[in-house]
């Protein structure tokens, strides 16, 4: 099946089915990731426990585990590298939403709602810490590296991004840094620790494959944004407008719009709580602007790049997973 095929399936390759190759060693994730966690502090309980109940799909883990059975000889490590992933992304869902100030993840309290931004900030700190400590405990010093260079990154990417003060003089190419930092290198990473916990001869496909899948994995999540109607407005959600972020499917369309339509564009970037009318307003020119067909586009190229880094993995059920995975990527709608 080809990636075009795919990309315009009716539905996308479901998760499910996605993680049944490795199912047995995914679902020992999360308790790998409660037993890091663990400390004998209220508080941190408390905060554990509210997250365990936010837990996502586990999509980086389980890319991990997949790139681990490659070819078809994953190691026990691959588990604990898996949770560690986990943990580490979760540490930066921790810390953006104190920094965003959001109260809501999943339609769920986030921690700094629940508790406090102190918390929130404390919280992040000690996940990556135990992260960091499991790593050691492993004893190998190439996941510590991998991990912590891809959290670095993550960091730089969300500090560049606040230290940019005028929103819509955001390019290109500064937005495709801004996600190959803050998304495109820990999944990489999840790639390449994969392959190193079982398949080390495709460590570098498998990290290239990862990277581009992260980048068409933003790329199609900030479409959403502009794509998926609230169920009682009917509306687009436009949470990124809302929050004046701009992304890529404003940033292609803002050349090609008229000087009216570029004012109501400032106008709602300088209103601190633009209403959803304006929002709507807005997606309606990015939309009509081809704002959404270039960004379409290019999360497109992103997948055929990831899908070209799989060429030479020896066909099997694991190999076919990474395919879907592409299709699951484009075609999710939340």
């Amino acid at each position: 099946m080809t990636l075009d095929t795919r990309l315009h399936a009716p539905v996308a390759a479901a998760l499910l089915e996605i993680q049944a190759p490795i199912r047995g060693r995914l679902d020992r994730v999360p308790a790998e990731m409660w037993r890091i966690m663990q400390a004998d502090v209220a508080i941190v309980e408390a905060a554990n426990a509210h997250l365990r109940g936010m837990r996502g799909k586990l999509f980086r883990p389980t890319l991990l585990l997949l790139a681990s059975a490659v070819e078809d000889a994953p190691e026990e490590r691959a588990v604990a590298l898996a949770a560690v992933t986990e943990l580490v992304h979760l540490t930066s869902v921790v810390h953006d939403d104190s920094v965003d100030h959001s109260v809501l993840r999943r339609g769920q309290p986030t921690i700094n709602a629940l508790f406090s931004h102190q918390v929130a900030v404390l919280m992040g700190d000690f996940l990556f810490s135990k992260a960091i400590a499991e790593l050691v405990r492993l004893g190998d010093m190439e996941p510590l590296r991998v991990f912590t260079q891809a959290s670095n990154e993550m960091t730089l990417g969300e500090l560049r991004q606040l230290a940019s003060f005028d929103a819509l003089s955001f390019t290109e190419s500064d937005y495709y840094a801004l996600i190959r930092a803050k998304t495109a290198s820990l999944v990489g990473a999840a790639c390449e620790m994969g392959a190193l916990a079982g398949a080390p001869r495709f460590r570098a496909p498998m990290r290239r494959f990862g990277e581009r899948l992260g980048m068409a994995f933003q790329v199609a999540d900030d479409l959403i944004d502009y794509t998926e109607q609230e169920a009682v407005t009917g509306k687009p959600s436009g949470n990124d407008l809302k929050e004046h972020k701009v992304t890529l499917p404003l940033i292609a369309a803002l050349p090609q719009m008229s000087r009216a339509q570029r004012e109501r564009v400032e106008r709602l970037f300088a209103d601190p709580t633009p209403s959803d009318a304006s929002i709507a307003e807005v997606v309606g020119i990015v939309t009509e602007c081809g704002g959404l067909d270039f960004a379409r586009q290019k999360g497109e190229e992103f997948a055929e790049e990831a899908e070209e880094a799989l060429s030479d993995l020896p066909a099997s059920e694991v190999r076919q997973a990474l395919f879907d995975a592409l299709g699951y990527v484009m075609d999710r709608r939340s």
